[in-house]
């Protein structure tokens, strides 16, 4: 089955992925078009890369198409086994090692026979890990070392497997910035970094924008039973001039969405559900007299840090006796940022500098994340504590659990 579409001689070369089965809905971009000047050094870029061996980091927001370009890159290194995909940040702490490196029967509760995992399913290929920046510390320590040894062993095994499998992580975080701050480790950061691939996104190539809608077009009229479509001039100015935080894929379903209420064949302004302000036009120059005297501005005191703000208040706490204020400050602090980023935990980990998997243990641990009923989003923090201590890194929730016990 072929992975992808791409044409090179095309005057727009385009990628895109294959229809989901079943018609289940994909939260993937499925189409990046190559026509913006950036657009087309970026492909030169990945036709470069894509022949060695050498493993890639793909840099880019959400929804810039960095499966579809590890995909491209896949095709063309010629490798004649599978490409396997896997996102870091859809499987629990207690999962994602057996899925990753497989286990043997016996290896875990529950576990009645052997399977093998991704790294084996992507033997003489490519494996694709999305969100590499959410794998829990513990779990990096056994993803270095497989890329240093080459093989694997499986949970409750002591028999290594050879792998020939080429490594792609993406990450829409800054990885640096996360290294600099202890949450993943600077060996594996440049491990993975050796061939690195920055997706801008889609509002700074904005020669992309019409003729991917033009593309998505093509893909949803004959879906609707519509003949013939076209953007309105207003309409094209629009689509040119917003902002699209939610890049391509928020491009396809603002054009799926105006496809289905359009009139006459034609897509007007109002027809575009456009939630983020539009880039602003810019001013035009303005004949100013000076004035004769001119007045300095008047001088503006620094302003006091909110952090100042925070100690004073955390030492009035502590003078109040409260015995309970670790708990009560950490929930308070938890809380906030879930609610300001409307209850989405990527952006609330994003907002608080912590894991997705660190803020689902105290979401569940104050009440605001019932436990899964699958137990997928389980975690036990006494587990959790001992993968941090084996891999000899303290894990933000063993941090945690260290403190509630002294504070006990």
């Amino acid at each position: 089955m072929t992975l992808h579409a791409f044409n090179p001689v095309a005057a727009e070369p385009v990628l895109t992925l294959p229809p989901s089965e079943g018609g289940v809905l994909s939260i993937r971009a499925k189409a990046l078009l190559f026509h913006d000047p950036r657009s087309v050094a970026l492909l030169e870029h990945v036709e470069r890369i894509a022949r060695s061996e050498a493993s890639v980091l793909i840099i880019g927001d959400t929804g810039t198409g960095k499966e579809l370009i590890a995909r491209h890159l896949h095709t063309r290194s010629g490798r004649r086994g599978p490409f396997v995909a896997v996102n870091c940040g859809a499987f629990s702490e207690n999962l994602i090692d057996a899925e990753l490196f497989g286990h043997e029967t016996g290896a875990f509760t529950g576990a009645s026979q052997s399977r093998a995992g991704w790294f084996e399913a992507a033997n003489g290929g490519t494996l694709f890990l999305d969100e590499i920046g959410d794998l829990p510390l513990s779990l990096q320590v056994k993803l270095l070392r497989v890329l240093q040894e080459r093989q694997v062993v499986r949970l409750g095994s002591r028999k290594p497997i050879p792998l020939d499998v080429r490594l792609v992580a993406a990450t829409n975080v800054d990885l640096r910035q996360a290294v600099e701050a202890q949450r993943f480790r600077a060996d594996l950061y440049y491990r993975l970094n050796v061939a690195p691939v920055t997706l801008p996104p889609l509002r700074e190539r904005t020669g992309d924008i019409l003729p991917l809608a033009r593309h998505f077009m093509g893909v949803y009229a004959p879906r609707l039973g519509l003949a013939h479509v076209t953007l309105a001039p207003e309409t094209e100015t629009a689509l040119v001039e917003y902002l699209w935080p939610g890049n391509i894929r928020e491009l396809e379903n603002v054009v799926h969405f105006a496809l289905v209420i359009c009139r006459d064949g034609v897509v007007r302004p109002g027809d575009l559900r456009l939630v983020a302000p539009v880039l602003a036009a810019p001013a035009r120059p303005v004949a100013v007299a000076e004035p004769e005297l001119p007045v300095p501005p008047p001088a503006i005191a620094p302003e006091r840090s909110p952090y100042a703000d925070l100690e004073d208040n955390v030492l009035r706490l502590i003078a109040g006796g409260d015995r309970n204020l670790f708990h009560a400050v950490t929930e308070t602090v938890v809380r906030t940022a879930f609610q300001q980023s409307n209850e989405n935990q990527v952006r609330a980990a994003r907002v608080l500098g912590i894991t997705r998997n660190t803020l689902r243990t105290f979401l569940k641990r104050y009440g605001m994340l019932a436990a899964s009923p699958r137990g997928g989003d389980g975690h036990d923090d006494e587990a959790d504590a001992d993968d941090g201590h084996d891999a000899g890194i303290t894990e933000p929730g063993a941090l945690y659990g260290d403190l509630e016990r002294l504070g006990a």
